[in-house]
C-alpha cells in the first residue's frame, strides 16, 4: 500500500475510534437485532470509504488486490481497539 494511502487509513482508523460517542448515538438511534454488529459495520464502512476514496486521490486509480489485502491486514490488526471503543 502506498505511504500515503497507509497514513490515510491509519489517520480514520484513529479518527473512527475518537468518533466512538458519535456511532454510538447512531447505534442508539436505529434499532437493530444487534446493536454492537451495527455499530461496527458504521466504523468499519467509514474507515473502507477512506481507504478506497484515498487510494483514488492519491493514486488517481483504484486499489490493488495486493493493496486492498494489505488495507485488510492494517484493519484486523486494528480490529480490538476499534471494538474497544465501541463497547
Amino acid at each position: 500500500m502506498d505511504p500515503r494511502v497507509r497514513a490515510a487509513v491509519t489517520s480514520k482508523i484513529a479518527e473512527a475510534i475518537g468518533a466512538a460517542g458519535e456511532v454510538k448515538e447512531i447505534q442508539r438511534r436505529i434499532p437493530s437485532s444487534s446493536p454492537q454488529d451495527l455499530a461496527l459495520g458504521i466504523a468499519v464502512g467509514r474507515i473502507y470509504n477512506s481507504f478506497h476514496y484515498q487510494t483514488r486521490r492519491i493514486l488517481g486509480r483504484d486499489a490493488t488486490a495486493a493493496e486492498f489485502l494489505e488495507f485488510l491486514e492494517l484493519l484486523g490488526s486494528k480490529m480490538p481497539e476499534i471494538r474497544r471503543a465501541l463497547q
